[in-house]
């Protein structure tokens, strides 16, 4: 397995705290008036927002770590770094393309799709087919993690339709989705520090 640099545990991890002190930060400029149940993280970044700038470097820092992640995952497979990396992409995107103070944007939502797919598939794309790989870069906790991303991706999608906790929804699978890398880099390292097991003697 390709030895990966330590750093990446460092910009893996900062990933999800920067996502929730983003969002944090953010409502705590809007006040009581953003519901963060049922509004979603758009809404913190939209154009004419009080805490519009908190959610764009948010953004703007989670899209860098991803792509920094991507870069020095050396571990996975090409095309899941690609993958990853393309979801930072998009993260720096949506803070050229916000939502509009009301109403929806075809632009904003189509690039925020896009960067949804691609950190949904690319713990799939990532899998080390080789025996023995880091158990997170295994092919059936891929899946897993996979199956689990886009089944948040539904609850999502369903509580907008019924105008629910539409909020609740995105935040827990953007959570997860801004973890993942984190697990795998922590993954990566654990198995390169792992002594190599001795022969028993017969």
């Amino acid at each position: 397995m390709r030895v990966i640099p330590r750093w990446v545990l460092f910009s893996s991890g900062c990933a999800p705290v920067l996502l929730i002190g983003g969002w944090s930060g953010a409502a705590l400029f809007e006040g009581p008036a953003y519901d963060p149940a049922t509004q979603t993280i758009s809404v913190l970044g939209a154009h004419g927002a009080s805490g519009y700038w908190v959610m764009t470097v948010a953004f703007l820092a989670l899209g860098a770590c991803h792509l920094l992640t991507a870069w020095g995952l050396r571990a996975a497979a090409t095309a899941g770094r690609v993958a990853l990396g393309g979801g930072g992409v998009a993260a720096l995107a949506v803070t050229l393309l916000p939502a509009p103070s009301s109403g929806g944007s075809l632009r904003h939502g189509a690039v925020a799709v896009v960067g949804y797919t691609l950190l949904a598939v690319w713990p799939v794309l990532a899998v080390d087919v080789r025996a023995g790989g880091p158990w997170a870069l295994r092919l059936a906790p891929a899946i897993m993690v996979s199956v689990l991303m886009g089944a948040g991706g539904a609850w999502f999608l369903f509580e907008m339709h019924r105008h629910g906790n539409a909020g609740v929804a995105e935040r827990v699978v953007t959570f997860l989705q801004s973890l993942w890398p984190f697990v795998v880099a922590a993954s990566c390292l654990r198995h390169v520090g792992r002594p190599a097991r001795r022969p028993v003697p017969e």
